[in-house]
């Protein structure tokens, strides 16, 4: 059991990890030549240029000693942009997710206050632990509801400061939810001309036996909105065709490599092997090889796109239809368009950048049986990820592993060696268990058939955040509480065993506070050095760059990494709420937290990040949603608590909050959700008349024309939609080749089809 002097060692290397990073960020970022690796994002809009100083070596290394001694000045730069500014500069996504941390600093400043002004003294006071024969605890305990007798009316103390922070929890997120729902819709409404705002995409489109998709779509439409339809763009499955673009950037880079690499040495030209990364295989010319193998595969990439556009079967029975006005796309956006609802489907089209092309290919009747394969896989990922997260909390519990191997306590006794593994290990190897997690979860959202970056996003941060759930903050818990009592459970009666647990629940706070320091303090710090980005862009610079052009490929700016991110934060959420009345010593970690990692993402987006994608903030619900799961988790565990410290009046008494959570859910939802589901007709036809006004000219089916043109053939010769003339459109009777007598209501079993 970790303890105070524990804890010391442990905050001190985080500390000075922390401070470490911030150093090396706060002097790497004032040299002129890793400008683009920590001003990403003003490169890219122009605003800023390479730095340009007289004499050689002012062009790699500061030597102004004014700015060293400013080097802290990007903390106050990162707080001054004003929210409205920084929705223009960053996109409403990031400016609503650094409103995350600021929501955690909202609910727990007041509870992190009336904490340590009642509950604190209240624990401290009960010497309960002191008494206690045979249980492991720490100073740190003495100060968690654990001290407290079975029984007392202390816990009164603990009900009602709960149900305290209960509604002022529900008051911080109805405020925010009303403010964001309200952002939203103003930024929609502000919101320049996009291709996605005309446009809705169409899944599932039944095959005719007498007509083309492209046909039959166009005819559908005609039909169904005779005044409003405007064009559509077909959906070709270019999966292969995409990868083999992606190889041939491959090679052109290793090409460029060694082109350079010659021009500066010109003495001999560089070789390579023919095998698996140039390590083995045939010794060969390497800007030959590399020459011979683009050309070869521009040569099979042409192949291929012209087998794609000639070809029936790669054309997908879904399109990209686009309307003549905003109200008219998000009508058929948000109706049914058959009396048979599992065809003609409509949904809003993502923008052009934020579509995730691949899994366009895939048939809409095969995404039902692709999410149940996933969930049955992820049900198995989760629990079978019990076994190493109950290994990392056998790490936190030193005295409990010397009750099972008794043979380790020379080793493990000393000091330092006690000190280091208490306080530290725990941490930092549950942290590395889940860097590769994402990866994993993020690949399975991508087989369940999402189309946007945004919705693969908030998928894997659903799936994520149960990840979590189960296995760090539960797993935790349970395994570690297990085995740290194992001896006691094994030689008391079966009726102690209920009394053991509620005990040693509030004793995990320790291994919490360790990683909140290890994931929330260094792991903060070290985001803002960009330890990997700065490697690798010095590495494009030295070997791959010629021009400022190249220079600007080689930036990485990233983006915010929602799917860990947001999980993260409401591992902290649930871990404040959880502990806020049973050990409010781990409260003002999580403070320090927010405030960090507030400063942090700030400075962040407003200099580096560059978004993917910008859906308006469509991740709030599931952020509003999370957070109340965690709070009536919260409310749950303190019930049963109470249940075990003999204290069943004060467990009833708490019966009330989980129902009074979930109708402050429903309230919420039903109130605010659908402007994050929906876009109101009247702000569409606000817009539409304001553009009709102040540009009567526009043409919006050139401005339409390529916007939904899968990449792979943006700069190819692909043949658009023949658009319908103005003879055409005023014609009452809609042209078709159709001789059956009706049109098929459901998908053809046979999948042959024939041009029109």
């Amino acid at each position: 059991m970790a303890n105070l002097q524990d804890i010391g060692v442990s905050a001190t290397i985080n500390l000075l990890s922390a401070l470490a990073f911030l150093v090396a960020f706060a002097l790497l970022r004032l040299q002129p030549i890793n400008d683009r690796v920590y001003f990403p994002k003003w490169y890219l809009k122009g605003i800023r240029g390479s730095p340009r100083r007289s004499g050689r070596v002012h062009n790699f290394v500061n030597l102004d000693f004014n700015m060293y001694i400013r080097f802290l000045n990007w903390m106050p730069a990162a707080l001054k942009m004003p929210e409205p500014e920084l929705i223009e500069h960053a996109g409403l996504d990031s400016a609503v997710f650094v409103r995350i941390y600021l929501l955690g600093l909202k609910i727990f400043v007041p509870v992190t206050f009336l904490s340590f002004a009642v509950l604190v003294p209240v624990n401290w006071t009960g010497d309960t632990l002191e008494h206690a024969k045979g249980l492991t605890y720490s100073d740190i305990d003495k100060l968690s509801i654990s001290n407290i007798p079975a029984a007392s009316k202390r816990f009164w103390a603990h009900i009602v400061m709960f149900y305290v922070f209960s509604f002022w929890t529900y008051y911080v997120l109805y405020k925010e939810y009303k403010l964001i729902a309200s952002m939203r819709l103003r930024f929609l409404a502000a919101q320049k001309r996009r291709p996605d705002q005309f446009t809705v995409l169409l899944r599932n489109v039944p095959l005719d036996p007498d007509e083309s998709i492209s046909k039959h779509i166009e005819h559908f439409f005609f039909v169904n909105h005779p005044d409003h339809y405007l064009t559509h763009q077909l959906v070709y499955n270019a999966n292969y065709l995409a990868k083999l673009v992606e190889k041939k950037k491959g090679l052109q880079n290793w090409l460029v490599y060694y082109e350079n690499k010659y021009e500066r040495s010109s003495t001999q030209r560089p070789t390579t092997k023919t095998g698996l990364w140039g390590l083995w295989g045939t010794k060969v010319d390497a800007i030959e090889y590399y020459s011979t193998e683009v050309e070869k595969l521009s040569k099979e990439e042409d192949k291929e796109r012209e087998k794609v556009l000639s070809d029936p079967d790669a054309l997908i029975p879904a399109a990209f239809v686009s309307f003549k006005t905003r109200w008219a796309a998000a009508v058929c956006a948000q109706t049914q368009q058959s009396s048979n609802p599992t065809i003609w489907l409509t949904e809003w089209a993502p923008e052009p950048r934020d579509l995730f092309w691949d899994n366009l290919a895939i048939p809409y009747v095969n995404l039902a049986l692709r999410k149940l394969i996933m969930a049955v896989a992820l049900f198995f990922l989760t629990f079978c990820f019990m076994i190493p997260i109950a290994f990392v909390q056998s790490l936190a519990n030193i005295e409990g592993i010397e009750k099972v191997f008794p043979f380790l306590k020379p080793i493990i006794e000393k000091k330092v060696i006690k000190s280091v593994i208490q306080g530290f290990l725990p941490g930092i190897a549950l942290k590395i268990f889940l860097i590769l997690l994402p990866r994993i979860l993020m690949a399975m959202s991508q087989i369940e058939g999402f189309t946007s970056l945004s919705a693969l996003d908030r998928r894997t941060a659903e799936k994520y955040h149960l990840f979590i759930l189960v296995n760090v903050f539960f797993g935790s818990v349970v395994t570690g509480t297990a085995f740290q009592q194992l001896q006691k459970f094994l030689n008391e009666p079966s009726t102690e065993f209920t009394k053991t647990v509620g005990d040693s629940i509030p004793m995990k706070a320790t291994f919490f506070i360790t990683y909140i320091m290890v994931d929330g303090w260094a792991g903060i710090a070290a985001e803002i050095l960009r330890l990997v980005p700065l490697v690798m862009f010095h590495l494009k610079n030295a070997f791959l760059v010629k021009t400022d052009q190249d220079r600007d490929q080689a930036m990485d700016p990233g983006c915010l990494d929602f799917p860990v991110s947001e999980p993260r934060i409401q591992l902290y959420i649930l871990l404040g709420l959880v502990y806020s009345v049973v050990t409010p010593i781990l409260l003002p970690f999580i403070l320090v937290f927010f405030a960090f990692s507030y400063l942090v993402y700030r400075h962040q987006i407003i200099n580096v990040y560059n978004q993917k994608y910008e859906s308006g903030a469509a991740f709030w619900p599931h952020v509003h949603r999370r957070v109340i799961i965690g709070l009536m988790i919260a409310q749950l565990l303190l019930m049963g608590l109470f249940s075990m410290r003999e204290a069943e009046q004060s467990s009833a008494c708490l019966v009330a909050l989980p129902i009074l959570t979930l109708w402050v859910h429903k309230f919420c939802q039903g109130r605010f959700e659908s402007a994050f589901v929906k876009f109101p007709l009247q702000d569409a036809m606000v817009k539409d008349t304001l553009e009709k006004a102040t540009e009567p000219n526009l043409d919006l089916k050139a401005y339409l024309k390529d916007a939904y043109v899968h990449p792979v053939f943006k700069d190819s010769s692909l043949e658009q939609i023949t658009f319908i003339d103005d003879d055409e459109e005023s014609n009452s009777l809609v042209p078709t080749k159709r001789t059956s007598r009706r049109s098929s209501k459901f998908p053809s079993e046979d999948n042959s089809e024939s041009d029109a």
